[in-house]
């Protein structure tokens, strides 16, 4: 009895869609573009917070030196990082080595600063933190014994900056979800009314069929599995489409980010949300079908 009611709906329900076709694939571009805005934003927090836990991982202070830094303050500042419990490694970067770094992250400008008459960058120490030992208290404090520390000129803390990062990607999630969720209502509705405009076409069958005295499942069963492939092809659509942009966009990033994009961070979206999406999609639909489908007594 349910492999027959399966197969009475999904037949009733691809017949549907082929006379409804128009206004099928103008459903499911709908469901599309919701699922692909939902997807875009998902890509982009789910890789902001990789690349947000490897820099989290490699924070550091960077403590610029003033030129005329004397042997003395430099010892005295090597001793102050090494006996502080938050710093696990230091290196020392020499102003030719800064200008060489500069050069390689920034090849567009390394003819304009070849011509300057002087290296104009500092020589600095980059001074990686523990993760265990990243109070944010505890290291202001630290950054702020830095500053006042002699031949200092600048300290910058890796941070700082990193939870002010934080805070933008957790406000695009929360952007992400609500206008997801405006265009997810919008697919719903678009879907019930498709499937309604189905059903109508169907009333004198239907009428038919409920003289007849067949169970109600019968009736809302196709109207629902309707939904539901509309749904599922439009989360599919979008797959398709964010991994096309994905594999336009990639290659990209470096150029335009310069070393700020690491492309062996950015990634698409594990198959896990993939298939997350793609069922999101199915349940939309279905709730659409289902919408619809409340119509039939």
């Amino acid at each position: 009895m349910t492999l027959h009611w399966l197969t009475y709906c999904l037949e009733e329900a691809f017949g549907s869609l082929w006379r409804q076709r128009g206004s099928a694939i103008l459903s499911a571009i709908t469901i599309a573009a919701a699922f692909f805005v939902l997807g875009g934003f998902l890509f982009a927090t789910v890789n902001l917070d990789r690349v947000l836990a490897r820099w989290s991982a490699a924070a550091e202070f960077s403590i610029y030196l003033r030129d005329d830094i004397t042997q003395d303050q430099r010892v005295a500042l090597n001793k102050l990082l090494e006996e502080h419990p938050a710093v696990a490694s230091r290196d020392y970067v020499s102003k030719a080595d800064a200008a060489s770094r500069f050069r390689r992250d920034f090849p567009d400008l390394a003819e304009g600063f070849a011509d300057l008459p002087q290296n104009p960058l500092p020589a600095s120490i980059e001074a990686r933190l523990r993760p265990d030992r990243s109070d944010p208290t505890t290291l202001e404090a630290f950054a702020g014994r830095l500053r006042e520390a002699p031949g200092v000129a600048d300290v910058r803390f890796d941070r700082r900056w990193l939870e002010r990062l934080g805070s933008i990607v957790t406000g695009l999630r929360w952007a992400g979800w609500l206008l997801g969720g405006v265009l997810l209502c919008a697919a719903v509705l678009t879907v019930a009314t498709v499937v309604r405009l189905a059903l109508h076409s169907r009333r004198d069958e239907v009428e038919i069929m409920q003289l007849m005295g067949a169970p109600i499942s019968l009736l809302r069963g196709p109207l629902v599995l309707e939904g539901l492939i509309q749904g599922g092809l439009g989360a599919v659509v979008a797959l398709i489409a964010l991994g096309t942009a994905y594999l336009v966009v990639r290659p990209q990033l470096p150029a335009a980010f310069g070393p700020l994009a690491d492309p062996g961070l950015i990634a698409f979206l594990p198959a896990s949300l993939s298939v997350l999406l793609v069922l999101g999609g199915m349940a939309v639909g279905s709730m659409g079908g289902y919408l619809a489908a409340r119509h039939v007594r």
